[in-house]
């Protein structure tokens, strides 16, 4: 006996998945802490307009906190200047990268030392640091933004 009809057709190989797209580069945000000083108030706003004002490389979005290093320090209670504190600042703020200025008083109290810092919270250290001694506020007032820049390059 013989059947009439089409021939059984030819099994298919399954269409392969389309390749999974690459996962997004993650996005490096930047925290801009205000400097904060209140012995000398004219170079903690100058500083603070030159770190707001800052572009750093590869940093994807900046957000410019509204408190001051210290305040932010005393509201996660850890008030050192190490690694293990800027960690935790850093993650609190959900930020891969810190950048924040300390100014103190020089022993003769008419001097200050301003220090820059741009620290790298993934890899928990100071990616640059610059700091200089002024030998008055007018002086730090007008080299901060060179101070800022040095720190960021």
């Amino acid at each position: 006996m013989m059947a009439c009809g089409a021939a059984r057709p030819a099994p298919t190989a399954p269409t392969p998945a389309p390749a999974p797209a690459p996962a997004p580069a993650p996005k490096i945000q930047l925290a801009v802490i205000p400097a904060d000083s209140d012995v000398f108030p004219r170079a903690a706003r100058a500083v603070t307009v030159s770190l707001t004002a800052a572009r750093i490389r590869g940093v994807d979005a900046t957000a410019v906190s509204k408190v001051s290093l210290e305040v932010v320090q005393l509201s996660i209670e850890c008030v050192d200047p190490s690694d293990a504190c800027y960690l935790a600042i850093g993650r609190s703020m959900a930020a891969n990268r810190l950048l924040f200025a300390r100014i103190d008083p020089a022993r003769n109290r008419k001097q200050l030392r301003v220090s820059v810092t741009l620290y790298d919270v993934d890899a928990r250290t100071a990616t640059r640091t610059a700091e200089k001694l002024f030998a008055s506020e007018a002086q730090a007032v007008d080299g901060a933004a060179a101070l800022v820049a040095e720190a960021t390059r």
